[in-house]
């Protein structure tokens, strides 16, 4: 048996079952698992679960996994409650991320909830989902400073040395929080001065800078452009104090990127917004 087999059978299936896409119950489910760090989990994602038959087959699928050393976790934001009635049949560990919230939320609010994943994540609201994909290509088209037109239009202006997480970052915001976020790379030429670059010198109440460590910045940069002087540690260094200063010197919000997630570097960047006032 190879290790990767070993792995395998020692994993804890997870399964995330959803009426829809499945993006919130693999969301939910993740966060739960990632409070178990000892553990090695193998998941799956079973979306549009749309009848009670195709509920039968996934539980006839979730249960073909149980064994005497291992019971799978399911985890399900499925609305419908005939279908989930069908999914909670399984002998597996049925974690209910929908239905046992809903029912509170019922009491409190005295009204009965629609039960239609279509009003989670359809295109119930057709101007936000129009607003978002017009921040999606927005944020696709400033990428990485590409194009500097209607820079007045930004919600969010993100500055950083290169391989710190702009892109990343930008297009997180964009497609989550419907945010219109350009990114601009500071170069050498720019730490030449202590001004902040031309073309965003003027939208100083919307930029937010990212920053690194430089050995993570070093590694990175290194798996792009092996031996170079760009990747080098004394290069990453040298961007990084001088990026560092730049923000100081403009009381611009930064935040390391080196050990965080996306998600956490977007909820960071979220609040710090919410308590900027906007001239």
């Amino acid at each position: 048996m190879t290790p990767d087999q070993a792995e395998q059978v020692s994993a804890t299936p997870a399964f995330f079952l959803a009426g829809g896409t499945g993006i919130s119950a693999e969301t939910l489910g993740n966060m739960i698992l990632g409070q178990f760090p000892t553990v090695s989990f193998q998941t799956r994602k079973i979306p549009f679960i749309k009848s009670v038959e195709q509920a039968r087959q996934v539980v006839a699928l979730v249960d073909a996994a149980k064994t005497d050393a291992v019971t799978p976790l399911v985890f399900s934001t499925v609305a419908d409650e005939e279908i989930r009635a069908e999914l909670m049949k399984t002998v597996c560990a049925f974690i209910d991320l929908f239905g046992s919230h809903l029912d509170m939320v019922e009491r409190v609010l005295h009204v009965n909830a629609a039960h239609d994943v279509g009003s989670v994540h359809g295109i119930a609201d057709q101007r936000a989902y129009e607003a978002r994909m017009k921040a999606i290509d927005y944020s696709m088209e400033h990428d990485d400073g590409q194009s500097l037109r209607a820079l007045e239009q930004a919600d969010l202006i993100l500055v950083a040395p290169s391989r710190c997480g702009k892109t990343p970052t930008s297009m997180y915001l964009a497609i989550q929080h419907g945010l219109k976020v350009a990114n601009y790379p500071l170069v050498e030429e720019d730490f030449e001065s202590s001004d902040l670059p031309r073309p965003i010198r003027p939208y100083a109440d919307r930029i937010f800078g990212l920053l690194s460590t430089p050995q993570r910045l070093s590694q990175v940069r290194s798996e792009r452009r092996p031996g170079s002087r760009y990747a080098t540690l004394a290069q990453c260094s040298y961007e990084l104090r001088r990026a560092e200063a730049l923000y100081a010197t403009h009381r611009i919000p930064s935040v390391s990127s080196a050990n965080m997630s996306v998600e956490e570097i977007a909820a960071v960047i979220l609040q710090n917004l919410d308590q900027r006032p906007r001239s």
